[in-house]
């Protein structure tokens, strides 16, 4: 549908469905999901004008001299709320935030998504993506116990979350956001929800809105859903693994190629998207995985990447190619899998989308599949491989992320500097916090 064909039907839709209350949702720098209420009978003046708001009080936003913002609704992500009412119900629409003068805000990280998917699809390329979320339950949201010990696919009498991820499921479909998969995952208490891949800026609002209803499901069972990349010391973390491919404008996929011209069914453009991704992780790795506690989760235990690698089979490699089905084509795709679920999705997409693409720009070479024992190298010896390592914390994440044209390019003036100020506060906080680890260590010795 165009865009006047889109607002007719989401009016049309309002006034049959009895809606009296629309949510306008947005986000801020950090992926903070942001909501408010205008009623039905402002929703045509929004489409038209846009909803002045106070931008001030937004994470990442304006400064107070500059705080005026119009949200624009955008009536392709009309949905109906079905956990609210039927009677007098209410829906939502994602909104691009723009400034009084109606040009896109530079600090909406939305509008720096789709501005960089349209530059990629000016030159001839669709991004498509696949998220898989991974994430706990618990019963407080305040000491994470598991409640579960089942682990991959299981499903015994113990997994207390078959019948949450039933509902969680059920309610993404109601929202038309498609679900491939639901399942136990790795650890104990900890699920995945796999979603149907959709273009770039449609996946960022479908990982947006998941986060919301697991949460409110958990919510409404009495539970506690966390995204928190690493809870529990002893087991594995969660991820936010995105499956990437590049479609022309014809629907081909341009990642394939027989298997007789590369083991991986990758062609020229899978190859260097699949190198710009590696040779850039160091530098967006401070978007994938945004916090301190995200590279508690990036150790060296087999599971997740620490050196930037590609591998068919390899689950510690960062770029994952999964095995190729025959007559499948268009399924074939990359899997990234250093993000975790605490990143800002539009961010994470803008910037892994602008290291893959400049992989195409520069032809970067694929470097050579990486297996055995690597994971024993030293840094040295990797380095002398030509395997660069990720970032061990997030202080050096902001370092690499800092020195990054690229990332400046990608994000824009406005984001990139506000997410090196924000998360330099976060790191110096966290390095002159005392922990608990540090009181059982050094209070009674010496």
């Amino acid at each position: 549908m165009s865009g006047d064909h889109e607002i007719d039907f989401v009016l049309r839709t309002v006034e049959k469905r009895d809606i009296r209350f629309i949510r306008l949702w947005f986000t801020d720098v950090l992926g903070n999901l942001k909501s408010f209420s205008i009623s039905s009978e402002e929703l045509e003046e929004a489409f038209e004008e846009g909803i002045g708001f106070d931008g001030s009080s937004i994470e990442g936003f304006t400064p107070m001299e500059e705080s005026d913002m119009l949200a624009y609704p955008d009536p392709s992500t009309f949905a109906i709320l079905p956990w609210r009412p039927k009677e007098k119900g209410v829906a939502r629409m994602f909104c691009d935030v723009r400034t009084p003068s109606r040009e896109p805000f530079d600090g909406d990280p939305r509008s720096c998504l789709r501005s960089l998917f349209r530059k990629v699809d000016e030159k001839g390329y669709v991004l498509n993506v696949g998220p898989k979320i991974e994430y706990f339950y618990f019963d407080n949201n305040i000491d994470p116990v598991p409640l579960d010990f089942a682990g991959y696919f299981d499903l015994t009498s113990s997994d207390v979350s078959t019948d949450l991820r039933r509902e969680t499921t059920l309610m993404l479909e109601r929202m038309s956001i498609p679900v491939e998969y639901s399942f136990h995952s790795n650890a104990p208490s900890q699920n995945s929800v796999e979603l149907r891949y959709a273009e770039a800026v449609s996946c960022a609002d479908n990982i947006m809105t998941a986060r919301l209803v697991i949460r409110q499901e958990a919510f409404a069972n009495d539970m506690f859903a966390s995204f928190m990349p690493k809870p529990l010391t002893e087991y594995s973390g969660s991820g936010m693994f995105l499956y990437q491919s590049l479609f022309d404008h014809e629907g081909n996929n341009l990642f394939w190629a027989p298997k007789e011209y590369h083991p991986a069914h990758l062609s020229d453009i899978g190859q260097h998207y699949v190198a710009g991704l590696l040779k850039y992780a160091p530098e967006f790795a401070m978007v994938t995985n945004p916090t301190v506690n995200s590279y508690k989760r990036l150790v060296n235990n087999g599971e997740v990447p620490v050196y930037a690698t590609w591998g068919i089979k390899n689950r510690s490699a960062l770029v994952r190619i999964p095995t190729h089905k025959p007559g499948k084509h268009n399924s074939t795709r990359v899997e990234l899998r250093n993000p975790d679920p605490t990143a800002n999705p539009y961010l994470a997409l803008a910037a892994t989308l602008a290291a893959g693409v400049r992989g195409i720009e520069e032809g970067l070479p694929l470097p050579k599949e990486m297996s055995g024992n690597y994971l024993d190298l030293s840094e040295e010896e990797a380095a002398a491989r030509g395997i660069a390592r990720l970032p061990h914390t997030l202080g050096e994440a902001i370092d690499r992320f800092e020195q990054s044209d690229l990332m400046r390019e990608a994000l824009g003036e406005h984001i990139f500097e506000y997410l090196i100020a924000a998360k330099r506060r976060e790191w110096d906080e966290y390095c002159t916090t005392v922990t608990d680890w540090e009181r059982k260590r050094y209070y009674s010795g010496l």
